[in-house]
């Protein structure tokens, strides 16, 4: 594979633009080369004179002077690499082309002007970066700091304080200036962590490995000196309090009615918590340094390569002398990230694996993940099958004449809502599948995004397998039914055939809710809390996963009605009878209105909470326009239920408000398109995908796909059969439309993180810690 590519796969996707553009730098090779060949082909008109010359030479008729004054590096009469100091003490690079009086040296001479801007570029972007580790490993210290503390004063809270009351001069404290992260250095064997072995009990040994650089106070002079900068473990109590953010419903209550604070005694349960959420912390900082580490071997390894093809085709030599500069630059000769990395390490191992090293590089180290073969081979397999059973079941209805018997129309008008939800849910999943593709093919990064945990996120390979093996179990489960049915007729009132969908809707819960490590635990646990978020809407801080979530969940009202269905047909006793009254019961078209509004009022409340806690008004906008949706179903559902000329025109209007309004927020907010100052007319600035006319179909088939639930008001003179064909059609198009949705959906998200270079989860610390500044604001 050429070294382009691999630099290309080995990017990190929110960094694109810092990296060094080898591609680019590659073009003006290639004018260089092209100048180098029309100039060739010039020489060759010339070939005779040059002969002559060269006879003449060699003759020793022609004499010229020896070079040997001129002897030196020749790479120097190339070019010269100038630095320039800045105020904040960093360096600038600008190379001097010295043979740019030679016939095409402008060329060569741009190439090394735009050497020179990535190669300050990637210096600026990488300072800046090992700036910003070096302030969180600041911050970490301070959480290591805080929670060695509590560990002694949880697992021994009264025989270490004792000790330390007895002996409260003889501390060693800890230097929190030392931004390099002195929890993750090395040790003293006369210290644990700032504090004197003499004064901690034997059994907390365990608890507080030696790994920390501190220094003894011997005088009073020194503890003087230091007693604005260094703190000993009852100052660390006394400044440290566990976060409560509001994660939690009984926190987002609290919060609410102003009991926010958490004076309580922090039990074992709590620093358990901690140290689970100091883990996932550890291990977000040391994936930022791997990538960061990546980053600087990567940019050198193109330099070096670049500066290879360089030499190849001017034919001159400036290898060396440029690859100097490269290599003592900021990105050549910083070593802060290798030695962050190593004491992470050695932290990490200590406290969080009890000196397993194996242990806790797994738990550090990104799991690979692996693509099964058996894995493609279900997938197409399944799909084979699928598409068989497709036609088994079209012959099955054709050869009986069902449709052409009295029953036929009625039965197939009660079969059809208790399969159509599996239906729903295999075309969702094959959307899904899809976006997993593309969003691959196009570098967007989905697991970042989503939050998933690498090495366990599902690929379009399993999403595909999982759509396929769902399709096989229900298309399977129909053909029985239908065969059950024809051959014990349905005035026999056979129980067994109608139980059949109930036992596969058993089936895929059993599966969804399975304790056991089978069939993609991770990501079943991961859909159902995130589930579980969206259902407690506003008691649960919103992520980007939760909302996405209820945006899904928007295209599956008929799915959810399904699912009431199931009770009433089941619940009530309606499969006896093989008819479906359930639309005769009060109660079933009470929740019959409910379950369609579930979806957009989760979907306002958290709205309404993102506008509470961010303070933006988008959010305000956001939830106005589910609050119309609202108003649009609530409408439409009762035309559907009552009919009538002016319930129909209500939802005909109501729906187009709805519709227009979430048409504009689809195109214009969600996937950022139709801009007017943009360099893509009507488009935006940044595009992945290469064809233009791809967004612009979508938006056409976006406004397409959104007015066609205006259907659903229209067609009101359907017989039952015709009215359920039409409702689940226009259901599977409400899906596709979200599917194409959800990719540039995602896209412009993945666009707003590369703007901001956000590549990491933000984990929160689980620790406050007072500073000197806040002990006095909270005294005043």
């Amino acid at each position: 594979m050429k070294f382009g590519k691999i630099f290309k796969k080995q990017m990190v996707p929110e960094w694109v633009e810092a990296y060094m553009d080898y591609n680019g730098l590659k073009r003006n090779l290639k004018e260089i080369r092209s100048y180098k060949y029309s100039r060739l082909s010039r020489a060759a008109s010339r070939v005779s004179q040059q002969a002559e010359a060269l006879h003449r030479s060699f003759s020793g008729l022609s004499y010229h002077p020896s070079n040997s004054e001129h002897a030196g590096d020749i790479e120097e009469q190339v070019i010269k690499v100038d630095t320039v100091q800045q105020d904040d003490s960093r360096k600038l690079y600008k190379t001097k082309f010295l043979k740019k009086s030679e016939e095409g040296g402008e060329f060569e001479e741009t190439f090394f002007r735009k050497l020179d801007e990535n190669l300050n570029k990637v210096n600026r972007f990488y300072r800046d970066k090992v700036d910003e580790v070096l302030e969180e490993a600041a911050l970490l210290d301070k959480q290591m700091d805080a929670l060695i503390a509590l560990r002694v004063k949880v697992q021994t809270p009264d025989s270490y304080i004792m000790n330390l009351e007895k002996h409260p001069s003889d501390k060693v404290v800890v230097d929190p200036s030392d931004s390099t992260m002195r929890t993750l250095g090395s040790s003293n064997s006369d210290m644990v962590h700032g504090i004197d072995r003499d004064s901690i009990p034997e059994e907390a040994f365990h608890i507080l490995p030696d790994i920390v650089p501190i220094t003894h106070i011997d005088d009073e002079s020194d503890e003087e000196d230091s007693s604005d900068v260094k703190q000993d473990l009852r100052e660390i109590l006394a400044r440290v309090k566990m976060n409560d953010a509001l994660e939690s419903p009984m926190s987002t209550l609290k919060g609410v009615f102003g009991d926010s604070k958490n004076d309580e005694p922090i039990s074992k349960k709590g620093l358990k918590k901690a140290e689970e959420q100091l883990r996932l912390v550890f291990s977000e900082f040391y994936q930022k340094l791997r990538r960061l580490k990546e980053y600087s071997f990567m940019n050198l390894l193109a330099f070096s390569k670049i500066m290879k093809k360089y030499e190849k085709i001017a034919s001159r030599n400036a290898f060396r002398n440029y690859m100097k500069t490269v290599d003592n630059s900021f990105i050549g000769i910083s070593d802060e990230i290798n030695r962050l990395l190593e004491r992470v390490e050695i932290t990490f191992v200590k406290h969080f694996a009890n000196g397993n090293r194996r242990e806790g590089m797994q738990f550090l180290r990104p799991k690979v993940k692996r693509e099964w073969h058996r894995i493609t081979f279900f997938s197409g397999f399944f799909s084979g099958c699928s598409l068989a059973l497709i036609v088994a079941v079209v012959f099955k209805i054709e050869n009986r004449n069902i449709m052409e018997k009295d029953f036929g129309t009625e039965y197939m008008a009660n079969i059809i809502p208790l399969y159509s939800l599996f239906g729903y849910i295999i075309l969702h999943m094959l959307m899904y599948s899809a976006n997993i593709y593309f969003w691959r093919r196009y570098r967007v990064n989905y697991t970042f995004i989503f939050g998933f945990k690498q090495g366990t996120e599902l690929g379009y390979r399993e999403v595909f397998l999982l759509s396929t093996g769902l399709a096989v179990l229900a298309f399977i489960c129909f053909l029985i039914n239908l065969q059950l049915d024809m051959d014990w007729r349905i005035k026999d009132q056979k129980t067994l055939p109608e139980v059949i969908p109930l036992g596969l809707v058993t089936i895929v819960l059993c599966i969804l809710f399975c304790p056991f490590n089978i069939i993609y635990r991770s990501s079943r646990l991961f859909f159902i809390r995130t589930l579980v978020h969206c259902i407690c809407a506003p008691l649960y801080e919103v992520t980007l996963p939760d909302f996405f979530l209820a945006d899904q969940l928007t295209s599956q009202v008929q799915a959810i009605r399904s699912f009431e269905l199931f009770i009433c047909y089941y619940g009530l006793g309606e499969y006896l009878q093989r008819q479906n009254k359930c639309h005769s019961h009060g109660v079933y078209n009470a929740f019959y209105f409910v379950v369609a509004l579930i979806p957009y009022w989760l979907r306002f409340v958290q709205c309404i909470r993102r506008a509470c806690e961010e303070k933006d008004t988008i959010h305000g906008y956001n939830a106005l326009k589910y609050m119309l949706t609202i108003i649009a179903v609530i409408i439409r559902t009762a035309f559907e239920l009552k009919k009538g000329r002016n319930w129909m025109i209500l939802a005909l209007i109501s729906s187009g408000v709805a519709a227009g309004m979430n048409t504009f927020w689809d195109i214009v907010i969600d996937w950022g398109l139709l801009r007017k100052n943009s360099k893509n007319p009507y488009l935006r600035d940044k595009l992945l995908v290469p064809h233009k006319s791809v967004y612009f179909a979508a938006m056409v088939v976006n406004v397409i796909l959104r007015v066609a639930w205006m259907q659903l008001v229209l067609e009101f003179n359907l017989k039952s059969l015709h009215r359920i064909a039409v409702s689940t059609i226009i259901s599977c198009l409400e899906i596709v439309r979200r599917g194409i949705w959800s990719f540039f959906r995602l896209e412009n998200e993945h666009l707003n993180n590369v703007g901001k270079y956000r590549a990491f989860k933000s984990v929160p610390h689980p620790f406050h810690y007072y500073n000197d500044d806040d002990s006095d604001d909270k005294d005043d």
